[in-house]
């Protein structure tokens, strides 16, 4: 079945730039130009990826997400954004965008982006769909794969789809050190030079929502000049 896809940009040359090669690979596409119109296409029908630019008129890119992720139904989000700061960028991130591309980038790092999030969501949508992955018990957190679901001491955690994506690759590998490009390729289903910081935000957003002490996390703990690991214990240190 074709990947139907969505654009959310007010810039129509830039638009018709992406449309182009995104319908050269047999992708379905439609486009918006404005905010408003963009969310109501977004919530009318069902898409495999929405790409959605931060700055828009009459509804903005922040505003357009945060909507988005108040519905239980889950598309991912490739944020565009021609602001270059990191203030910008992982606020795009925090408030549920799976990923980002600072303007101006290269049709073809784009594409390679479009392709990643795309094979990443079919491939964690097929695990949902052919396994009945037990519920992830470690202390105080439980992870339910299935329904995409984290309790900590009984209380619901609201993780973005990529928080809690990494917590599940950490959860189902505990004790194993992996680099920041490895998580990279592994939960973002690529590898760039310069992105690893995006791997750092997650984590440092994810040991915020649970751990006790950030600055003394219990789970995610971090092997100093290699990466980061889950911790084998129910506590570490206990």
């Amino acid at each position: 079945m074709k990947k139907h896809i969505l654009i959310i940009e007010d810039n129509r040359d830039l638009a018709r730039l992406i449309e182009v090669h995104l319908r050269d690979l047999s992708y379905m596409v439609e486009v918006a130009g404005d905010g408003v119109s963009g969310l109501a296409r977004a919530e009318a029908d069902r898409f495999d990826l929405i790409i959605l630019d931060l700055m828009l008129p009459g509804l903005d890119g922040v505003e357009i997400c945060r909507r988005l992720r108040a519905k239980h139904s889950y598309v991912p989000v490739l944020m565009l954004t021609s602001r270059s700061s990191e203030v910008d960028r992982v606020l795009g991130l925090e408030i549920g965008a799976d990923d980002y591309v600072t303007k101006p980038f290269s049709i073809a790092e784009f594409i390679a982006r479009v392709k990643a999030m795309l094979r990443r969501v079919e491939l964690l949508g097929g695990a949902q769909e052919t396994s009945d992955e037990p519920v992830i018990g470690m202390g105080e957190l439980e992870i339910d794969p299935g329904r995409r679901v984290v309790l900590r001491r009984g209380s619901p955690v609201d993780l973005t789809a990529k928080e809690f994506d990494l917590l599940l690759f950490f959860a189902r590998n505990k004790g194993r050190v992996f680099t920041r490009a490895q998580l990279l390729d592994a939960v973002w289903g690529y590898s760039h030079d310069g992105y690893e910081h995006t791997v750092n935000s997650h984590i440092n957003r994810l040991r915020a929502k649970i751990e006790d002490n950030p600055a003394r996390p219990d789970y995610i703990l971090t092997v100093w000049g290699v990466g980061y690991k889950f911790c084998e214990t129910a506590k570490a240190g206990t």
